[in-house]
């Protein structure tokens, strides 16, 4: 199900995203122009009421954003694994110290070397899906990899040994 999402500038505040849950929970979440974001719950009787405010600063909301987003990406990919029989899906952290850390995704040649394939990189509270080679790595990015054991170990190795 795809969650229709109605946005809407509020001048001199910034914006507000409205949705409905699939239980019908009426929510929004208003970007405001200093970075702070609210998460806020409403009365389901009476949308202009208000039930709850949670107010996050951005570090905060990228936070959560990070968690969610994180946590979607590897449910997907876990359901294909138990879809694909030999199929194993990794997570790697490109350390500061990482002989990838600042270059070129392609510079690394994984899927050449390995056979694995990156799928998406974590990096802060964005989730980069099927990144190109284009894509600069930096440390801290947490790379996810599909492929066989001995592919994604491989790969693996590339990032934090070269």
């Amino acid at each position: 199900m795809e969650v229709e999402v109605e946005r809407t500038a509020l001048p001199g505040i910034g914006l507000r995203h409205e949705f409905r849950t699939a239980r019908g929970q009426h929510a929004a979440v208003v970007s405001h122009h200093n970075g702070r974001r609210d998460l806020v719950v409403y009365d389901p009787r009476d949308p202009d009421t208000t039930l709850a405010t949670l107010a996050l600063t951005g570090e905060e909301a990228n936070g959560v954003a990070e968690l969610l987003g994180t946590a979607r990406l590897v449910e997907r990919l876990a359901d294909l694994q138990r879809q694909v029989t030999g199929l194993v899906t990794i997570q790697v952290q490109v350390a500061d110290g990482s002989p990838y850390a600042g270059r070129f995704m392609g510079d690394a040649r994984v899927r050449t070397r390995t056979g694995a394939s990156i799928v998406a990189i974590v990096r802060d509270a964005e989730v980069v899906a099927s990144p190109g080679p284009d894509t600069r790595l930096r440390g801290g990015d947490l790379v996810v990899l599909v492929g066989t054991a001995d592919g994604t170990a491989a790969a693996a190795e590339i990032f934090t040994r070269g």
